[in-house]
């Protein structure tokens, strides 16, 4: 059901799209009152102009209802999937590790004497 509905959605979106384009704007209407010769077209004067502005608006709101259905399948399919479940509770074990000391060992040093066991070489002026 959720295939017919993204491909009924696709072709409602590129017919949209084909009226959209098909349709003049506002600026057109001025250079047909004036002998355009508008009314010789399948639709009649202004038939052509209403039927797009109808048509149009129809695949807008089939559009609109196929969006809204297409959501509620996704919002369906989330929810039964077990690993997405809102609210579930998510452990995770850590590994055991050995107990680290607080002081890092310094090489050199000998652990509980006062001076380095290396001496540091000093500037002379």
């Amino acid at each position: 059901m959720q295939t017919i509905l993204v491909v009924a959605h696709l072709f409602l979106a590129l017919g949209l799209i084909g009226l959209v384009l098909m349709q003049h704007g506002k600026g057109a209407d001025a250079g047909a009152a004036f002998g355009a010769g508008s009314s010789g077209t399948v639709f009649g004067a202004a038939g052509a102009a209403n039927f797009l502005s109808r048509a149009t608006a129809l695949l807008a709101t089939l559009f609109f209802v196929t969006s809204l259905a297409l959501g509620w399948f996704s919002m369906q399919s989330t929810a039964e999937r077990p690993g997405l479940m809102i609210g579930q509770e998510i452990v995770i074990e850590e590994p055991a590790t050995a107990p680290v000391s607080e002081v890092p060992e310094m090489p050199g040093v000998t652990p509980g004497a006062t001076t380095p066991d290396v001496e540091v070489p000093r500037i002379v002026e």
